[in-house]
């Protein structure tokens, strides 16, 4: 146990540890460890944000997508789920709404969706950006060219989230469909973060297939 609060401490102080000290922190995890570590952090969270609450206006805008992710409940496989998209009135609508309920950060975020072209979706964000001036635009709409990258961007949004969901490419094959490579995604995010955005990535915990080795190579992420 000592060992174990020992690499806690260690990981509090220089926020890294080696894979065989992560290794041996996650393969020795008890609920002693477990709760040190939440204290610790939850310290340093009162340091940087006191209790604040931040609270983000997130706006569903479609649940069409073309990929077939296993883990997700709108994969293009799921003949079950229920599809719908926003019209740009509906969009600018919730952002309207949002914002006179003090929300300052709207989220736009959908599947993969082929209808939501560089043209649609820029011009909503140029839109949002106009009623709303004072607002951070975040976008959650999966992969895209870079070309697309910039032109939302330069439209007026300032931040983009990409879970990379897994940093094991094998691991990340048994939870995308071949088409998707950890490769791809990994570029899409470092184009994202040269052009300006505020990158937002991460991974799943108890995705299906994920082992103490894949989580080394998110840990080390």
């Amino acid at each position: 146990m000592s060992e174990l609060i020992s690499l806690i401490d260690k990981l509090n102080i220089h926020h890294s540890l080696s894979l065989e000290e992560y290794e041996r922190l996650i393969a020795g995890r008890n609920d002693e460890a477990a709760a040190y570590a939440r204290t610790l952090a939850d310290r340093a969270r009162r340091e940087f944000y006191g209790n604040s609450v931040f609270v983000r206006g997130l706006i569903e805008i479609g649940n069409v997508c073309r990929n077939d992710c296993l883990y997700c409940g709108i994969r293009r496989s799921n003949h079950r789920a229920q599809r719908y998209r926003l019209s740009q009135a509906d969009i600018l609508a919730c952002a309207q709404k949002g914002y006179a309920l003090g929300f300052r950060t709207v989220v736009l975020q959908g599947g993969e969706d082929p209808h939501f072209t560089d043209a649609r979706l820029c011009a909503i964000v140029r839109d949002i950006r106009a009623l709303l001036p004072d607002v951070a635009i975040t976008l959650s709409v999966g992969e895209r060219p870079e070309e697309s990258y910039r032109a939302l961007f330069a439209a007026g949004a300032n931040r983009y989230l990409l879970r990379h969901e897994t940093a094991n490419a094998a691991h990340y094959a048994q939870l995308h469909p071949a088409e998707l490579s950890l490769e791809h995604r990994m570029g899409c995010l470092k184009a994202l973060k040269a052009i300006g955005f505020q990158t937002g990535c991460g991974f799943m915990v108890g995705s299906p297939g994920q082992t103490v080795e894949t989580l080394l190579d998110d840990l080390a992420f």
